[in-house]
């Protein structure tokens, strides 16, 4: 894959030049050992330059969204409770009557977090536990 062997060096050279790299949001992680003389240490600071912005940009996209839905819950006074992040999911508990308006606006918020050029979208499970929500 070429287009991803490129991104890779654009971004190890971009850290080296800058001394960090940065979420398509702009929050930035610095990277003080990306210019270490020992090779291991440089190492692992270039392989954090390259998975940074990507994971990043993740972590901010799921605290954007977890935002959006308290912000929601509050201002209707909804009893469901958001409980647990698990990576790029949200785990709420919802009284059975809640449940409808919580499937609908809860992959509202979520897929709303953030304007890019690629779609984001949110699906919902609904069960008595994570696992067999999925």
């Amino acid at each position: 894959y070429p287009k991803v062997a490129q991104y890779m060096e654009q971004t190890r050279v971009k850290a080296r030049t800058q001394g960090y790299v940065q979420t398509a949001f702009g929050r930035r992680l610095w990277l003080p050992d990306i210019t270490s003389s020992r090779a291991p240490v440089r190492a692992a600071a270039e392989r954090a330059a390259i998975n940074a912005p990507m994971q990043g940009t993740a972590a901010d996209l799921i605290k954007m969204a977890m935002v959006a839905v308290d912000k929601w819950l509050t201002a209707e006074g909804l009893k469901s409770r958001m409980i647990l992040q698990v990576h790029d999911e949200l785990i709420f508990e919802v009284p059975e009557e809640e449940v409808p308006v919580m499937k609908q606006k809860v992959a509202e918020l979520m897929a709303g977090a953030a304007r890019l050029s690629v779609p984001l979208v949110a699906e919902v499970g609904v069960a008595d536990n994570w696992e067999a929500a999925h």
